[in-house]
């Protein structure tokens, strides 16, 4: 009986310490929104146009899908936005213009691609297609296997447009200032996790992968009031150059795969 007893006492002590941990958790998390809140709202600038339009030769078309960050919430100006950036620079490498196309939406879940792919207009054939979506994912605590199934999903259907795909994976949120510990810790290994699978299904299913908590987490871990909006979440204008910088290679290598003449 006594080691019934003390297996009974120890389970206790182990329920009463997860239900402790979740407590602990779901109130940093409270304290994370307070801290955070909406000060940019939640509509981000129409950076959508013809951009470098006095080159000459037919546009390239770059089609931006994802959340917030791929809709570039936190920029103050177009050219500030994440897709701005990346259609500015394609166009100086390509030396023709671009036509930028934005069906990301601030707050998108990876389960919310597949509408932002269905909402596109009719006939629309993008000729890079770029992916950042996973924050929320981690923040609303969606499956990893269930992201990367409509990660893939969403590649496949753009590839089938006859677009090259780069993806942006997940970014560090370990580097989110307003977020308390222990949570934060526990919002880096997820985004972490997801970033890694993220890459390997980018990979398997056609695209190229882009490691942002690798190329600009450091940035924003280390110089949090340059890199970070004033809400401590978005990326502030710097922000976006740095990850549009980080990304272009990958852009500038889908973009020589197809030109519009090619199509």
């Amino acid at each position: 009986m006594s080691r019934l007893r003390l297996f009974l006492a120890a389970a206790l002590l182990l329920v009463a310490s997860a239900v402790g941990i979740r407590v602990l958790l779901a109130r940093q998390a409270a304290i994370a929104r307070r801290r955070i809140g909406k000060p940019l709202g939640e509509d981000s600038l129409d950076a959508d146009r013809l951009w470098k339009r006095r080159l000459d030769g037919e546009p390239l078309d770059l089609l931006m899908l994802g959340d917030s960050l791929a809709a570039g919430l936190g920029a103050e100006t177009r050219k500030q936005t994440l897709g701005g950036r990346l259609a500015k620079g394609v166009g100086a490498h390509l030396q023709r213009p671009v036509r930028l196309t934005t069906g990301a939406v601030v707050g998108a879940e990876s389960p919310d691609l597949a509408a932002q792919i269905d909402g596109l207009p009719a006939g629309y054939r993008p000729h890079v297609a770029v992916i950042l979506v996973g924050g929320n994912d981690v923040t609303h605590r969606i499956p990893v296997s269930v992201s990367a199934g409509h990660l893939a999903e969403a590649i496949r259907r753009l590839r089938a447009m006859g677009a090259q795909v780069v993806v942006g994976t997940c970014p560090d949120l370990g580097a989110l200032r307003a977020v308390p510990q222990p949570l934060r810790r526990l919002a880096a290994s997820m985004s972490r996790r997801l970033a890694e699978v993220q890459a390997e299904t980018a990979a398997q299913a056609g695209a190229e992968p882009v490691d942002l908590r690798r190329a600009v987490g450091p940035m924003f871990s280390d110089e949090p009031d340059e890199m970070f909006s004033l809400d401590r979440f978005h990326p502030s204008p710097l922000g976006y150059r740095r990850t549009a910088e980080a990304l272009l290679p990958a852009v500038h290598r889908a973009a020589a795969r197809v030109t519009p003449e090619e199509r």
